[in-house]
């Protein structure tokens, strides 16, 4: 005798023997949807998305970061809008630097002004406060040279654009910048600055101080002391490491040796577990963005950073949470257009742009 065919309404949904019918229908439905992996988000479109949108409303010191890096990422012309208006706040903030040091006593009236002035909303820059209060004018001299690099790099520093000039050039040349540069002091507190001041002053042609400081700050942080830093200190010595490979590129214009830079990158491929589990998403991601201007895409570092990137990325606010869980745009301009720049980093870079600073 023929089994009759199970017909619906032959046994009750109570009887064990149905429950484990639906349980193996459920479990082959579940499985199967775990082989089929939901989409992944394009976090990097997802974050520039939000930023351009709220471009306008940032800061004008985070337009000017955001969009001078999206435009040597991208060359896309909608970034000249901010960086035109960056480029005429820079010149007339020079003009006014170079006709005041026509006169006695600007340079050091200037410094005691930025002095009172600097932050010191935390401990960091309460530090870094003290530390700049004992070096005279060179608190002024840093934030003059790190502008006229800047007008160099958009095509505007010349006679036409800022008349006199030179003498701002001249006024640079007669700081004691090598004791600044290679103290322990100022390196300890100070790293990435360190870097970005010496290719400054590298790049107007005033003094060529790469190797000294380079020097100075292997010397301070040589690897047999790693142990026994500090987070905070760690932190400041990945970041400087990471500056002396952006400085080089003249942030983000043009790749970087990586003979010359291997020793860096040696450091960072030997330590990137620690620099991942220490450091915030802005530092570890300029870890990344300094393979990427070495031309080193291929490295597991880049993708190991661009995987903790995704685990940080927050869907909701379409952004990298700062390290205590802050969405507010404008704090979180600086790692987010790096996380940009790292998950969508081109074939080439883009030079300036050559900017007009008015009629």
């Amino acid at each position: 005798m023929q089994p009759r065919a199970f017909r619906y309404g032959d046994y009750h949904p109570n009887d064990l023997r149905v429950r484990w019918v639906l349980l193996w229908l459920l479990c082959v439905l579940l499985a199967g949807c775990a082989i089929a992996p939901l989409p992944q988000p394009d976090i990097a479109a997802e974050i520039r998305s939000r930023y351009d949108a709220a471009l306008e409303t940032l800061p004008q010191a985070q337009q000017r970061h955001y969009a001078q890096r999206l435009y040597r990422l991208t060359g896309d012309e909608r970034y000249r809008q901010a960086l035109e208006a960056y480029a005429a706040r820079l010149v007339a903030s020079l003009q006014q630097d170079i006709a005041g040091l026509a006169r006695p006593g600007y340079a050091s009236r200037r410094a005691a002004v930025l002095l009172e002035r600097y932050p010191q909303r935390t401990a960091k820059q309460r530090r870094r406060r003290q530390m700049l209060g004992e070096w005279g004018e060179v608190i002024f001299a840093k934030r003059l040279a790190f502008r006229l690099n800047q007008a160099r790099f958009h095509g505007l520093l010349n006679e036409a654009q800022l008349p006199d000039y030179r003498r701002a050039l001249d006024y640079l040349a007669t700081q004691d910048y090598k004791a600044f540069l290679t103290s322990p002091a100022v390196i300890e507190v100070y790293a990435a600055q360190v870097a970005n001041l010496t290719h400054d002053l590298y790049g107007l042609g005033v003094v060529d101080y790469r190797d000294e400081a380079i020097a100075a700050f292997r010397a301070h942080y040589p690897e047999e002391r790693d142990a026994a830093l500090s987070r905070v200190s760690f932190r400041n010595k990945i970041y400087g490491l990471t500056h002396f490979v952006i400085a080089a590129s003249d942030y983000y214009q043009h790749p970087v040796s990586a003979e010359a830079h291997g020793w860096i990158l040696e450091y960072f491929e030997t330590h990137l577990a620690r620099i991942l589990a220490e450091t915030k998403e802005d530092i570890y991601t300029e870890v990344g963005i300094g393979f990427l201007l070495a031309e080193q895409e291929a490295h597991p570092a880049v993708e190991r950073i661009k995987q903790a990137l995704r685990h940080a990325y927050d869907p909701m606010a379409r952004m990298i949470p700062g390290e205590y869980g802050s969405i507010d745009l404008a704090r979180g301009e600086h790692r987010n257009v790096l996380a940009i720049m790292l998950l969508e980093w081109p074939e080439r870079l883009y030079q300036g742009p050559l900017l007009s600073s008015g009629p």
